[in-house]
């Protein structure tokens, strides 16, 4: 697939503007993302710490696809995590349950290698859980990393999260069995630095 034949999308208002600081922010996925999702998604490091569902090698075709996934979801549940010059450098997503889970739903989130240790992460699963919760009237978020990424577990830690237990053989990856570490945040669970008697807002009908 040539990228150079895809149309990207007007450049018209995003449905959803999340900002993390620094001008780095949250927004929809759009045609045009493709060529910097292959560019930061075809890296082993960041397959290694995600589910086998995501490709390795990252193609082209895999990035189309993708983003005309994420687009078509109504209500948005993945956002492209981008840079001040709007390249897209990371994911954060999710997965929303069913039936009496309705109400719950399952993080996910990576980052390009070139921004590990800037904090970029932590600032979007934070910013992204808050609004999830508002946007989307959710009850719980929770997120499994594999035990052994204690960078990940961090992030989660420090977006407010709570360890909940450990999945011991809890995931197979690279041929190795691994124990999973299960993280989650309820509405009811103050934001990180948010001072007792504040609270977010309330959804609608919530």
């Amino acid at each position: 697939m040539m990228f150079d034949l895809m149309v990207p999308d007007p450049m018209v208002p995003d449905p959803i503007v999340l900002e993390l600081g620094d001008d780095f922010r949250l927004r929809c996925w759009r045609r045009g993302d493709e060529p910097a999702l292959v560019r930061h998604a075809n890296n082993r490091k960041v397959a290694a710490q995600l589910r086998d569902l995501f490709p390795q090698p990252y193609t082209p075709t895999d990035a189309r696809r993708w983003v005309d996934h994420a687009r078509d979801v109504d209500p948005q549940t993945n956002l492209a995590i981008v840079t001040p010059g709007d390249e897209a450098i990371g994911s954060v997503g999710l997965i929303v349950g069913t039936d009496i889970f309705r109400r719950t739903a399952e993080i996910g989130y990576w980052v390009a290698e070139p921004f590990w240790g800037r904090g970029i992460a932590t600032r979007a699963v934070r910013v992204f859980s808050e609004d999830a919760f508002v946007r989307l009237d959710l009850l719980r978020l929770f997120a499994q990393v594999f035990a052994p990424n204690r960078a990940s577990a961090r992030v989660l830690e420090k977006a407010g999260y709570t360890l909940e237990g450990r999945l011991r053989n809890g995931a197979i990856k690279g041929g190795k069995v691994l124990d999973t570490l299960l993280y989650a945040r309820v509405r009811e669970d103050p934001a990180p630095g948010e001072e007792t008697g504040q609270t977010r807002p309330t959804p609608p009908g919530g």
